[in-house]
Order: C-alpha cells, then sequence, then structure tokens
C-alpha cells in the first residue's frame, strides 16, 4: 500500500511539475497575437491609457510627404538627392507587448511605413547571424580580410573591422553607389575641401553617424553571404518569427552588385536617401520579442544569446551605442532602467525592449521629445502604479 502511495504522490508531482512549466513558459503569438486587459497583467489601465493618450497627441512634425522632409533634414549635403524608393507617412500608432501579448493599441498598426535608421538594428540582426553561423569568424576580425576589393584598400581602410562599422566608429573614408562618406552630415563649419581633406581618426576612437558607412557594413555583409540580406533576414527571423508577408527592404536604383553572376541589390541602412525597411507595426513588435526573449521564438533560438548580449554592450567610442542599436546606458532617458535598449529611425521611429518589465513598445511618428515621457507612463503602469 505504501509503494502505491508513493507511486501516486511521485507521478503527481511530476504533472504538477510539468503543469508549473507550461504555465512559465513565454507566450509568443501565431498568426493572430492575443490581447489582454492591463488588469489581467496586473497593470494600471489608467496609466497605460495615458501613456496612449500622449502618443497619439503628440505625432512628430516630420511632413507627411517623407520626400519633402529628406530634402529639407538634408539640404546641407552637397549632392544630396534621394535615390531609393519613398513612401508618404501615416499618422502616430504604436503597441504595448507585455509578457508577449498586446496590452494597447493606437493607429493604424497595419501600415506599411518607412522607418529609416530602425533598419540599422535589423542590418546588425543579419551580421549576428553571420557571426552565429561562423561565416564571420569574430567581429574584431578586420572587414578587409572577407572583402577584398579596394573598399577596405589603404592604410586607414584596411584597419577596419567588423566591429568597428558595428559601432559606427570606423572613420572610413570614400564613396559608395555615388555617395561620398564626408558629404554625409558634414560640420556645420569649413567647406568641401576642408571636409575632403580631414584627418582621419583612428578606427574605434570616434563616433559619428553615417549612413554611407552603414550601407558599406550591408555591402559587407552581402559579400559574405552571397545573397540577397532581405532574404537572409525573411529566411532566418521574419517567416519564424511569424511576420506578414509585407515588409519590403529596398536599396538604391544604382547599389545593383554582381554576386556570382547574379545581379543583386545591395540594401541601404536607413532612409537617408530612400530606401531602407518599409514595414508595420506588428512585425516590429514580433521582431522586438524577439530580442525580449534573448534571440529564441518558441522552440528555436534564431539569434545566440551571445549575440543578444553583444548588442547591449556600450561601445568604446559611444557608451549609449551598441551593435547598432541604441542604450540607455548614462540615462539620456531620465528616470528610466539603463538596462532599456532600442532602435530608432528619422520621424520618431521605435522599438524599445525593456526586459526588467518584460516590455516590447513599438511607436511610429512619435515626437522625440516626448518618447521618453511615454515610456515612464507605460513603465509606471507595469508596476501598477
Amino acid at each position: 500500500m505504501k509503494q502505491y502511495l508513493r507511486q501516486f504522490v511521485c507521478i503527481s508531482l511530476f504533472f504538477l511539475a510539468v503543469a508549473v512549466t507550461y504555465a512559465q513558459q513565454s507566450y509568443f503569438p501565431d498568426a493572430e497575437w492575443q490581447t489582454k486587459k492591463p488588469q489581467e497583467l496586473k497593470m494600471n489601465a489608467a496609466t497605460l491609457d495615458s501613456a496612449v493618450a500622449l502618443a497619439l497627441r503628440s505625432e512628430n512634425k516630420v511632413e507627411r510627404d517623407l520626400r519633402i522632409a529628406n530634402i529639407k533634414s538634408y539640404s546641407r549635403e552637397p549632392g544630396y538627392k534621394i535615390i531609393g524608393p519613398m513612401k508618404e507617412r501615416g499618422g502616430p500608432a504604436g503597441l504595448v507587448i507585455k509578457n508577449g501579448y498586446i496590452v494597447a493599441q493606437w493607429g493604424d498598426v497595419n501600415r506599411v511605413d518607412m522607418t529609416f535608421s530602425v533598419t540599422k538594428s535589423y542590418l546588425s540582426t543579419v551580421a549576428g547571424l553571420a557571426v552565429d553561423q561562423g561565416l564571420i569568424k569574430n567581429v574584431t576580425d578586420k572587414v578587409g580580410q572577407y572583402v577584398w576589393d579596394e573598399s577596405f584598400e589603404g592604410p586607414h581602410n584596411a584597419k577596419i573591422t567588423w566591429q568597428h562599422l558595428l559601432t559606427q566608429s570606423s572613420d572610413w573614408s570614400g564613396s559608395l553607389f555615388g555617395l561620398h562618406d564626408w558629404a554625409d552630415r558634414p560640420p556645420k563649419e569649413g567647406s568641401i575641401d576642408d571636409w575632403k581633406n580631414r584627418k582621419l581618426l583612428e578606427p574605434g576612437t570616434n563616433y559619428e553617424y553615417n549612413d554611407v558607412r552603414v550601407n558599406l557594413l550591408a555591402y559587407s555583409l552581402l559579400q559574405v553571404w552571397r545573397k540577397p540580406l532581405p532574404i537572409v533576414l525573411k529566411e532566418k527571423i521574419m517567416d519564424p518569427i511569424g511576420a506578414s508577408t509585407t515588409w519590403r527592404w529596398f536599396g538604391y536604383e544604382n547599389s545593383y552588385v554582381t554576386m556570382d553572376g547574379l545581379t543583386v541589390q545591395s540594401v541601404s541602412g536607413g532612409g537617408h536617401h530612400g530606401g531602407g525597411i518599409f514595414i508595420n507595426t506588428y512585425d516590429h513588435a514580433r521582431f522586438g520579442l524577439l530580442f525580449l526573449r534573448n534571440g529564441k521564438w518558441k522552440n528555436q533560438q534564431l539569434l545566440s544569446e551571445k549575440w543578444i548580449a553583444a548588442i547591449q554592450q556600450p561601445s568604446a567610442a559611444n557608451k549609449n551605442y551598441g551593435y547598432l542599436w541604441w542604450l540607455n546606458t548614462e540615462q539620456n532617458w531620465k528616470g528610466i532602467s539603463a538596462s532599456v535598449y532600442y532602435a530608432v529611425g528619422f520621424g520618431g521611429n521605435y522599438i524599445i525592449v525593456d526586459k526588467e518589465h518584460d516590455l516590447v513598445v513599438v511607436a511610429r511618428w512619435l515626437d522625440d521629445s516626448k518618447v521618453a515621457d511615454v515610456l515612464r507612463l507605460i513603465i509606471q503602469s507595469a508596476e501598477n502604479k
């Protein structure tokens, strides 16, 4: 009798353990994304409503016609031109994801819009996949070991590593697809001759936001993968996380190269000259959730935890910048954890990852000066304040 009782207890404990484990498993959306009321996840509904209301009345002032917006923003750049696709933008939109569930949304979250430099964080992911698969042995390797055309020739450019490109600290000098590195966001002082003949800085020592050099990273990764980067992203990331088929990743009208006898477009890392990733808010949120879950989606480790940790490391040249992801290391967003990191693009496009509160926040066309205020309210809601 005692033996049967022990067996019964053991079996009961086993099924209890299974039930607890199942209950603790993280939720991932299928084709239909489940929504929960804030109260179900112990969030303060009134505070969350305040965050959504603030986001709705804090639309970014950038023009709806993004061609006009770009021309206005980059008019100081010598020879600036739009050479990639562009699209008129929509209104404010966003999602708040708590514990994997949708707890709030606003605007047209199905609308496909430009996302500008949020694209850089997707590009970083393609680099991470290359590292994970051993196509790039180490981010400290010199890029010229992998890309043997003239792009990384010369005493300065030959020093540049993958890490320098990922942290925007390479100070690469040259031209790519008709665009010059010195013409991208030039200094307010000096002339074209001064910019062209500037003293080059040691790679890794100086952070400078520069789309030409980010496009160089995309071009270099194309040489490594030897197939279009949008296909890599689709097969390795976007399809497994259940993203829609509506997103697109464009380059420029003149950024086609020959790869193994085939004509392939080298994509851009943003919408500075047009192009970049065009995507809806739901797909951004799935991408953010993948990072919140340390690169795992359901039972698949799509990106290594090592890479997820690497992108969050402050770079030597800018403590608030990792591998094409922004960090809150020095708490530029006051009152928000230093562990929060995010992708950001022109016009107020954000994917924000907050591991501490199990949150992903996606915002489109939000006034940049209000994003921290919106996020603070969402976090307060998660803390049930």
